[in-house]
């Protein structure tokens, strides 16, 4: 008798959603591990793991922890307990932080070593490089540490999240009372590691500071000492009756230092009374203790990775390069509203120049006297952007500049208060979004004059305003000045700015008013397609696939029959291959030198290909309580030019990862005689092939170079 078909409700048909990030991480970490990538990347990928993975704590975990002091059983799909969860996630972060000490103890140290990159333990350390290591204590870290006696009527101190700190047994000679004490490693002042000598040796910090301790507690004997680290819950929720949003996200990030411990991590082989007194001060239960093999905090291998020179063990440099229609003459630059009314126009980066396009873009309207209006979204940008103080001078030009700054773009609170002030005081029109919502919308709208009317330019991009990201994330940007396109855009923004909420928009989706339904609508008409006889495909491509809605219509289009190609990233609930509901279903992640970022969503039926991209992600938070925005891309040649994309991210067999209806991630391994595809370096050399066409046509006699940058 045939297996009976599971309802489409049931939770085994869902994967967890933490579980299933700690295995996008678990990828990051394959990275490191990965033999064929350069020496100093796979350091920097033991730092992103780390990076990532307090991150995930202090919003992720911390929310479960929050659920469970609240009495809220809220399940997922899945239907796992959030008790449940942070029992799984204590067990399979152990798993990978073991994996993670053995890669850097035993292959990267012994390999940079040979590459005269030394990061050794004080003992390690050479006579001479000993006393330098002493001299600089006292010279440099003594002045900048602040001993913390606890008990004898003082209060256990704060302490700080993600802090690196030693816990210091101590006894009075006189009394022979024994006393416990804190000291912080100040690496946010001095830097992790500790440089020695010039030939590429560092010393951790923390054990520094732990080879002179007598100088810290002078007349005292040092019994015993322990390194620990500890996390807090960093998230925090502006309420919707918030007056002042500013104010309220200003509170909310004083507040946010004194979040809940939800992980401490001990180093192995801790004093028991110190472990004892430090997990009863901070009020942990077991499950909130992680025991570390190996060196504490390992994101700030990044300042390693980071050090000057060895060329050698690092990715082959990759300079963006200007999009082929985007390259003028030195003493002509390209009319970019010219070459947007020509035909729409599309840019990747980071294999197109964000400088030459986004920002350009950006500029050209800044200077252009028939530039009545500019508008933007920032949800996280850099310190360095252009693009902000363009806005200022914009404003001071006299052109309307709006800007809807999200003040609650996590982690970058600060940065977008900071440029939300110094726009206030320029003249720009600054908007802080609405209290219950975040907008995550990426969006400029520039309105110019010409002739009797006002044409809108729209740029809509998949990732952030943000020039350093823009180098290391794959994003897609397209420019069009579609009047309904652009109308929709306008509505969008007077929504964001003024009140009310457009019943209809005429291309654009938009959350959190009608995103998932035309989505799952687009599911359904091509299932409909297919049942007429017509040729069909669903291709996808985004950061995570969570929403239990938009997975069910994917089974659905499976169960009829209609082939569904996806490419995610990072999260993903739905599992491929289960018979009667996924087989048609295949799920591939690519993780490598460039961090995949861009949402792209393709729907064949028969002839036509429908092509939609934009700033959201297929998740309740991204279709639910925050403003997007995803736009159709009709000009056949960039269909034609994104689907291409895709295929190739599907074909690639060199930094990707399938997974199996096991719910089991396995990386993708060339058969015998495959050619290597490798989606990154063919894009790489696929832009420098064509910026250098574009300049010999236009500069006959110069030969076209070929690129080597594959690496």
């Amino acid at each position: 008798m045939a297996a009976s078909i599971p309802s489409l409700d049931d939770p085994a048909l869902y994967i967890n959603r933490e579980l299933s990030w700690l295995e996008f991480n678990q990828r990051v970490l394959e990275l490191a591990e990965d033999e064929t990538v350069p020496l100093l990347e796979r350091l920097r990928f033991c730092a992103i793991y780390a990076s990532n993975l307090d991150e995930f704590y202090m919003v992720r975990v911390a929310g479960l922890f929050d659920q469970l002091d609240a009495g809220i059983d809220a399940r997922g799909p899945d239907g796992l307990r959030p008790s449940d969860q942070i029992d799984r996630i204590q067990r399979r972060v152990l798993e990978l932080d073991r994996r993670l000490q053995a890669c850097f103890d035993r292959e990267l140290r012994p390999a940079l070593e040979r590459d005269d990159i030394r990061i050794v333990s004080l003992e390690d350390a050479g006579e001479e490089e000993q006393r330098q290591i002493h001299r600089r204590f006292h010279e440099q870290v003594f002045p900048a540490l602040t001993p913390l006696v606890i008990g004898l009527g003082r209060p256990f101190p704060y302490i700080s999240n993600l802090s690196l700190s030693l816990a210091v047994l101590l006894r009075d000679p006189e009394s022979e009372i024994e006393i416990v004490a804190r000291v912080k490693v100040p690496k946010e002042l001095l830097g992790r590691f500790l440089s020695v000598g010039a030939d590429g040796t560092f010393v951790p910090l923390e054990q520094v500071i732990a080879a002179n301790l007598d100088a810290l507690f002078p007349g005292t004997e040092i019994i015993d000492y322990g390194f620990f680290r500890v996390t807090r819950d960093a998230d925090f929720t502006v309420s919707d009756e918030a007056d002042d949003l500013l104010q309220a996200v200003q509170d909310e990030l004083r507040r946010r230092r004194f979040g809940e411990v939800v992980r401490l991590e001990i180093a192995t082989g801790m004093n028991p009374r110190l472990r004892h007194e430090l997990i009863g001060a901070l009020r942990l239960e077991d499950r909130e203790v992680y025991d570390i093999e190996g060196l504490l905090d390992l994101a700030d291998l990044s300042e390693i990775a980071d050090i000057p020179g060895h060329a050698e063990l690092r990715y082959v440099p990759w300079t963006p390069v200007t999009q082929p229609r985007l390259q003028g003459e030195e003493d002509q630059p390209i009319d970019i509203f010219h070459e947007i009314r020509r035909s729409d126009l599309l840019v990747h980066h980071p294999y197109d120049s964000f400088a030459t396009s986004v920002e350009s873009f950006v500029d050209q309207a800044v200077e252009d006297p028939d530039v009545l209006a500019i508008k933007q979204t920032v949800y996280r940008t850099s310190d360095d952007s252009p693009l902000v103080p363009a806005l200022i001078r914009a404003s001071e030009r006299g052109k309307q500049a709006v800007c809807m700054v999200e003040l609650k773009a996590r982690f970058d609170e600060e940065a977008n208060i900071h440029w939300a002030k110094a726009l206030e005081e320029a003249g720009v029109h600054v908007v802080y979004g609405i209290p219950g919502l975040k907008t995550h919308v990426k969006a400029i709208l520039v309105a110019r004059r010409e002739g009797q009317q006002v044409r809108e330019y729209v740029h809509i991009g998949t990732g952030n305003y943000h020039a350093k990201t823009a180098r290391l994330y794959t994003d897609f940007g397209l420019f069009t000045a579609d009047p309904d396109i652009g109308a929709d855009v306008a509505e969008m923004f007077n929504f964001l700015t003024g009140y009310g909420r457009p019943a209809v928009y005429r291309k654009m989706l938009v959350s959190p008013t009608t995103m998932r339904d035309r989505f799952v609508e687009e599911i359904d008409a091509t299932i409909a397609a297919h049942e007429a006889g017509e040729e069909t495909r669903i291709a996808l491509k985004m950061n995570s696939l969570v929403d239990a809605q938009c997975i069910r219509a994917l089974y659905r289009a499976s169960q009829a029959g209609v082939r569904v190609d996806l490419n995610v990233r990072g999260i993903c609930c739905l599992k491929p291959g289960v018979p009667g509901v996924s087989e048609n279903i295949r799920v591939v992640s690519i993780v490598g030198r460039f961090l995949e970022h861009s949402r792209v969503y393709t729907f064949r039926r028969g002839e036509e290909t429908r092509v939609l991209m934009g700033s959201a992600d297929m998740m309740p938070r991204n279709l639910d309580s925050r403003v997007e925005l995803v736009a159709p891309v009709e000009d056949p040649s960039l269909r034609a030019e994104m689907i291409d994309v895709l295929e190739r991210c599907f074909a690639d067999n060199s930094n990707s990862w399938e997974l199996s209806s096991d719910g089991e991630w396995r990386r993708i391994a060339r058969a015998d005689g495959e050619p290597r595809r490798d989606v990154q370096a063919e894009l790489r050399e696929r832009a420098a092939s064509r910026a250098a066409e574009q300049l010999a046509s236009a500069t006959p006699g110069v030969p076209i170079a070929t690129s080597s940058a594959t690496g």
